[in-house]
């Protein structure tokens, strides 16, 4: 099969490499950087295994940026491009996949695509019928940031909104190029994988909130966290996954998708999914008071990033929780060694770790590791488990 991938983030660079094993691959981006980096067999995005699939010799994958050469004769396109959440409309921005759709179905009328960036709930219906165009499949993908390769090579399960002869051939090509092969396969209409979707993610944003509650309740009543949730998740039904406590979640897919949902149910009675998104509000909430409740001089940040064995800033609730520190005219100063920058939205990066902790009266961190071990005593953090979930 020739496959074309349009978006080189972590949907679309984790399957292009799965899909490049068996197929040829053609990754397509606007960026002229991303894809010389990728013609050189280098990642954008940090994903250790994608880095090191890069490397193999039978891996059938180019990158380009021309349209015309990788849309002709495409068996499949797969667009994973981004959709952020737009609060003037509360909706998902989806001009990006429109824009893809429209270049694809002037070039490549035979072609079966495949939407893979998140969308709202009724979304490929709609844009089957705006285009005219009965070969347009939503398949929703399932991954962590960091880890995305592995979570395609080792899938919970595909899913696939379509039943047809196609989908099962899409899902077949996926199953192909897996590692896992006892794969749990569910093939439903469009707006039902677009919900499914939704609803996942929205649970996992649930399960963060509950023990960031669990979190804020016993660190008020200076009560054991740690004993508390393991406690709790001793009961099989809870269980002891995705139960470290944070800032808040944060990162690409949660915040947005939490929104989108949460704004799917306008019309519809409903208590929970607006309480997710408000319980992340009130946590980071939260955070801020503890911090400044210790009357600190200067605040140190301790990475952006929203999550270890990520690269990616986007939404990450340290930020907003250093707006509310700013706001009380605070000195902050951040240390970040992702940043080439000396600054960040005006606040100062420190790129020497020791000068860093010398001039902190605190130092805040998300996710903590060894490099904070000597500092522990000013160290303000809420990862009880030492780990992302």
């Amino acid at each position: 099969m020739k496959i074309t991938i349009v978006g080189i983030g972590y949907v679309g660079l984790s399957n292009a490499v799965l899909l490049a094993q068996h197929n040829e691959v053609i990754a397509l981006d606007i960026i002229p950087e991303k894809v010389k980096m990728l013609q050189n067999k280098i990642s954008p995005i940090e994903d250790k295994k994608i880095s090191e699939y890069l490397k193999k010799d039978d891996l059938n994958f180019s990158a380009t940026l021309d349209k015309q050469v990788a849309y002709k004769n495409a068996d499949f396109v797969i667009i994973s491009t981004s959709t952020n959440y737009n609060p003037a409309t509360n909706h998902f921005d989806t001009e990006s996949i429109e824009s893809a759709l429209t270049d694809i179905l002037a070039i490549n009328l035979n072609t079966t695509i495949i939407i893979k960036s998140t969308v709202p709930v009724g979304y490929t219906k709609a844009v089957r019928k705006k285009f005219n165009a009965d070969n347009i499949i939503f398949s929703p993908e399932f991954l962590r940031e960091g880890r995305a390769l592995h979570d395609n090579l080792y899938p919970s399960r595909i899913i696939v909104g379509e039943r047809s002869d196609r989908a099962v051939m899409f899902a077949g090509l996926l199953i192909r190029g897996a590692i896992k092969k006892d794969v749990s396969v569910l093939y439903t209409d469009s707006t039902e994988a677009e919900a499914i979707k939704l609803f996942s993610n929205v649970y996992l944003a649930m399960r963060v909130a509950y023990f960031n509650e669990l979190d804020s309740f016993t660190e008020k009543y200076r009560l054991n966290t740690k004993d508390i949730i393991n406690g709790v998740g001793l009961d099989s039904r809870i269980g002891t996954h995705y139960n470290n406590p944070s800032f808040g979640y944060g990162g690409y897919c949660l915040p947005k998708d939490t929104k989108q949902l949460k704004e799917n149910f306008k019309n519809i009675p409903n208590n929970l999914i607006s309480a997710i998104v408000d319980s992340n509000e009130t946590r980071k909430e939260f955070i801020a008071s503890q911090i400044l409740s210790t009357n600190p001089k200067v605040v140190g940040i301790y990475r952006l990033l929203f999550k270890s064995g990520s690269d990616n800033f986007r939404s990450s609730s340290i930020q907003d929780i250093i707006k509310k520190i700013k706001v009380k005219n605070i000195e902050v100063v951040i240390y970040e060694p992702v940043l080439e920058e000396g600054s960040f939205e005006g606040l100062e990066v420190i790129k020497d770790i020791v000068k860093f902790k010398s001039v902190s009266h605190i130092i805040v961190a998300n996710r903590l590791d060894e490099t904070l071990e000597d500092v522990m005593d000013k160290v303000y953090t809420r990862d009880i488990f030492r780990g992302d979930m």
